[in-house]
């Protein structure tokens, strides 16, 4: 028999939390993990949802409708400095909408993160679905080596600049 596992954090859960978080929330959530996501589950779309619990299936450390101090992110990727937004058409067809998003995504680049814009329509087809899933998964992998590349870097210069104004300081002694 299959041990049933919180989607979330992995906890073992008994056969009624598992057949009531199914039924409710269409994942398997312990009770911690229902009342930390409900608020979050009631505001993201079914598609951003769908998403989310995919990356999050395949151990990618994404947030639901992360608030970044200045506008909630349908899912967001800290480790990998990425955002998506799973748009919908109006995203693509209302211009006040369009230059809205494209400021959302300059303040977010500003900021050192990348923002995927996938839409909606995408998620709704099972083959386009599973690519998606998988491109994301790719760009979030990508992402964190990336960012642990670029810290190294910064580092070592930061190292060597400090090597460096100690050496002038002993040659001005």
């Amino acid at each position: 028999m299959k041990t049933k596992k919180c989607l979330e954090c992995s906890t073992q859960i008994q056969d009624n939390v598992w057949d009531y978080s199914v039924k409710n929330f269409g994942v398997p959530l312990c009770q911690d993990c229902q009342k930390n996501l409900k608020v979050p589950l009631q505001k993201a779309t079914d598609e951003a949802k769908l998403l989310y619990f995919a990356l999050r299936a395949r151990g990618v450390p994404a947030e639901l409708e992360k608030w970044d101090g200045n506008k909630h992110i349908d899912i967001a990727v800290t480790k990998s400095k990425l955002n998506i937004e799973v748009d919908g058409v109006h995203h693509n067809t209302n211009l006040k909408q369009t230059v809205a998003d494209l400021r959302r995504t300059y303040h977010s680049f500003k900021k050192g993160y990348f923002t995927l814009r996938i839409p909606n329509t995408i998620l709704r087809d099972d083959e386009a679905f599973q690519e998606a899933v998988d491109l994301v998964f790719e760009i979030a992998e990508i992402s964190v080596k990336r960012n642990r590349a670029n810290n190294g870097a910064s580092k070592s210069k930061h190292q060597n600049e400090g090597l460096l104004s100690r050496i002038l300081s002993l040659i001005g002694d």
